[in-house]
């Protein structure tokens, strides 16, 4: 493992930071790596180095890991339907979008949902 420079590490962790706060802002539209790239005057390459090295992670896990989060809050929030909650997170499809929320919370959105409800009545009952 080679030793890196300081400017190079202060470089990437910026990079990162860029990248970071443009898919909390804009997680529900339709982002990609090259996009991000472009946007933090960077290339693929260099964004993906700066994930694997400042962020422990890829881009799409991130990006994922960020729509499930904001999935799960407007689950919790009521309101809103499994289809409507997949749009707003920024998928297309309400079967994918089950499927990644399966994958990474361990349940299906709709017993996700119902989970935070009765966790909520059993609070107000008490």
């Amino acid at each position: 493992m080679s030793v890196q420079r300081p400017a190079t590490i202060r470089h990437r962790t910026s990079l990162f930071r860029d990248a970071v706060a443009i898919v909390e802002a804009e997680f529900g539209s339709d982002l990609s790596l090259d996009d991000i790239a472009r946007r933090v005057a960077s290339s693929r390459r260099q964004l993906q180095r700066s994930y694997a090295e400042i962020g422990h992670t890829t881009f799409r896990e991130h990006l994922t890991g960020v729509r499930m989060d904001r999935a799960a809050e407007l689950l919790a929030a009521r309101g809103m339907t499994v289809r409507e909650v997949a749009h707003r997170v920024g998928y297309r499809q309400p079967a994918q979008f089950a499927k990644a929320f399966r994958r990474h919370h361990g349940l299906a959105p709709s017993a996700f949902r119902d989970t935070r409800r009765f966790r909520a009545d059993v609070r107000l009952a008490a």
